[in-house]
């Protein structure tokens, strides 16, 4: 976010009042769930009456067949998905037409790439896809590969009519896809076509679904994503859409697999229904995803967005699972036909029943994960592709039954959520506390800084430390006296600052904006100290500013006794009201989320228990990407990522860069 940015979202927030913005978010989700709804209500009577035409026609082993190759094309939507995702949510971030049109053209060109060779791959391995699914014809796979050359393009024109929010009109191709799809079915089945025929529909229906939604664009500029950027982004969806489709599917082909032919069209039609519910819940988090995208941080602030959607999925989910349940199961042979009656306790009602009960709990975890996608990288897309895997040794291991095979499916995605719903919502509610001490203030910028002048006011505090003994002299007036001007100058402090704090500045995000601020009394809620060293013990997990402080004023801890010492000798500078050389580094994703102390934990400290925090002056990098940084957040994900980072710094040696600065100077 540049400069010019943060001063049209400031006075945005003072002439809106937050509170219509909640209800208006709200009213977008839902206005735009009841549209693609009531797409996904008409979607879904079409798909209905697709598949009871082809279970009917086809009998439970021909049913199976089709199913399978279809669930092979749903495997594809993992890519297709992805190119969806990520142009909803980069075109709805744009401002204006001709940047939605320059990244649109480039994700558009990219996707063709993709398709073009996962059809090849699929031609080229066709005979072997055949014989492990036990198919009876590998043409089968020749129709999929022609589908799923146009399914994987089509996503970029979906994603970008989600991405300004059309929901209409993504409600009409989808109802269009299902329309081809049922008609075609009816057409080359009674022509005598058989499964070929059901495959071919298939196909067909994805050329005809990509043709009719090409949308508008304006004239050409240059694309404004950078690549570092839209390669995050790319990696964030298709972990995400992998993991999802995996587990979505993986079940009917491992199925399809292990069991008789007549067993695995019995689960294709169990599975149906999971199926159906699951694009119900798809069309609360497509209509979601581009509403909380295109908002400011504010916004989001409230659970309204997250918790709407979250109702709208369980209501949805209880109400359909519930009937399921309670159904005759004469319904379904009925429409069916004879061969899916399923004798016993476990008859087809009851499998229904759990197996949509599964999928409305994963659709949950989904939700969140969307929603966090939505305007940050996510990292619970890795637990979700982490779980799909266990899900697949699951039914390898356990498939003796249909019961068994959505039991496994059950016990793991009741986990999936408690992994992933139990930090979601603790970290809402540790905002939501945090807010109920500042109220709805948040810091206020004063001016924009360059990284060289942050580099300074770092090197000013820590210049005593005995790194950098041999540099004090020669050096002193470098660090205490900076020209910012000076490129030679900013070189030598970067370089000497390296020595001791390379790893800790290059985890930073690249696109860090820094900016002086004003941070006030009121203010210290939205501060957490950086959790180093002696503060760790300090803190026991718990680093927001006005706990810590507290801990420290009541000595609620075991610390060694020359930390008291610094702070008693800060806090007498403070009322001595001695200058303090250099400025209080901060972290964050911005000037409303908490802010993380990078360099002055004592200094903070000293001033906020002596009153004194006017007299401190502060620096803070923004970036939207922070969450990524283990300074700011510190996960088992972000620890993995430095350390990766610091195998790869190993390499670099600042002594040499600084040497050569020296010679360079004479």
């Amino acid at each position: 976010m540049n400069g010019l940015g943060f001063v049209r979202w400031r006075l945005t927030i003072v002439m809106n009042d937050p509170n219509d913005n909640t209800k208006t978010l709200r009213a977008r989700i839902v206005s735009g769930s009841v549209v693609l709804l009531s797409g996904s209500a008409l979607v879904t009577v079409i798909n209905l009456a697709y598949n009871v035409a082809v279970a009917r026609f086809l009998g439970p082993q021909g049913f199976g067949h089709a199913t399978v190759v279809y669930t092979l094309l749903t495997l594809v939507s993992a890519i297709t998905l992805s190119f969806q995702i990520i142009t909803a949510k980069v075109v709805a971030q744009q401002e204006s037409r001709e940047l939605k049109g320059a990244i649109y053209r480039d994700l558009h060109r990219a996707a063709w790439v993709c398709a073009l060779m996962v059809a090849l791959v699929l031609l080229v391995f066709q005979r072997h896809i055949a014989d492990y699914l036990n198919l009876p014809h590998a043409v089968l796979i020749d129709w999929l590969a022609l589908g799923a050359a146009f399914y994987v393009p089509l996503g970029t024109r979906r994603g970008y009519t989600q991405g300004e929010c059309g929901f209409r009109g993504l409600a009409t191709n989808l109802v269009l896809e299902g329309m081809v799809r049922l008609g075609g079915s009816l057409i080359l089945v009674l022509s005598g076509f058989g499964v070929e025929g059901v495959i071919a529909a298939n196909a067909a229906a994805m050329v005809v679904s990509y043709f009719a939604i090409a949308p508008k664009l304006a004239a050409r500029v240059p694309n404004p994503l950078r690549l570092s950027s839209a390669i995050r982004e790319a990696s964030q969806a298709i972990i995400f859409f992998s993991g999802q489709v995996l587990i979505n599917n993986c079940d009917i082909v491992l199925v399809q697999h292990f069991l008789a032919p007549t067993a695995a069209g019995l689960y294709a039609a169990v599975a149906m229904v999971g199926r159906v519910i699951f694009a119900f819940s798809q069309a609360v988090m497509n209509s979601m995803f581009p509403v909380v995208a295109g908002t400011r941080e504010e916004e989001r602030r409230s659970l309204a967005p997250i918790a709407t959607s979250l109702l709208l999925v369980l209501g949805i989910g209880a109400v359909m699972a519930l009937a399921l349940r309670v159904m005759p199961a004469v319904v379904w042979t009925t429409f069916l036909g004879s061969g899916f009656r399923l004798p016993g306790h476990h008859g087809f009602s009851y499998l229904l029943a759990l197996y949509a009960v599964t999928t409305v709990i994963y659709s949950l975890s989904v939700v969140m994960i969307s929603y966090e996608m939505s305007y940050k990288i996510a990292n619970t897309s890795w637990m979700q592709l982490i779980f799909s895997g266990v899900l697949i040794a699951g039914i390898v291991r356990y498939h003796s039954s249909l019961v068994e095979v959505i039991v496994v499916q059950l016990v793991l995605m009741s986990v999936l959520l408690i992994l992933v719903g139990v930090p979601f919502f603790s970290e809402a509610l540790r905002k939501a506390r945090r807010l109920g001490l500042v109220g709805n203030s948040q810091i206020r910028l004063i001016r924009r800084v360059s990284e060289d002048e942050v580099l300074a006011e770092f090197l000013k505090s820590d210049f005593a430390h005995d790194i950098y003994r041999p540099y004090h002299e020669m050096l002193r007036s470098v660090v205490f006296s900076p020209d910012l001007d000076n490129e030679f100058e900013c070189a030598k402090r970067r370089a000497v600052l390296f020595l001791r704090h390379r790893s800790l500045w290059k985890e930073l995000p690249r696109d860090t904006e820094w900016y002086e601020v004003e941070v006030k009394e009121t203010d210290i809620g939205q501060i957490r100290f950086f959790p180093r060293a002696h503060w760790r013990r300090i803190a026991r997990g718990h680093f927001e500013a006005t706990e810590v402080l507290e801990r420290v004023r009541t000595r609620a801890h075991a610390v060694n006794e020359p930390f008291h010492v610094k702070i008693s000798q800060l806090r007498e500078r403070f009322l001595e009201e001695q200058d303090i050389p250099s400025a209080i580094v901060l972290i964050g994703l911005n000037e409303a989320e908490p802010l993380t102390i990078l360099d002055g934990n004592h200094r903070f400290a000293a001033a906020a228990l002596e009153g004194r925090i006017d007299r401190l002056r502060f620096l803070c990098g923004f970036s939207p990407d922070m969450s990524g940084c283990c300074w700011y957040r510190t996960n088992i994900f972000t620890l993995a990522r430095y350390g990766r980072n610091l195998l790869r710094h190993l390499i670099h040696h600042p002594e040499v860069e600084l040497n050569r600065l020296f010679e360079s100077s004479g």
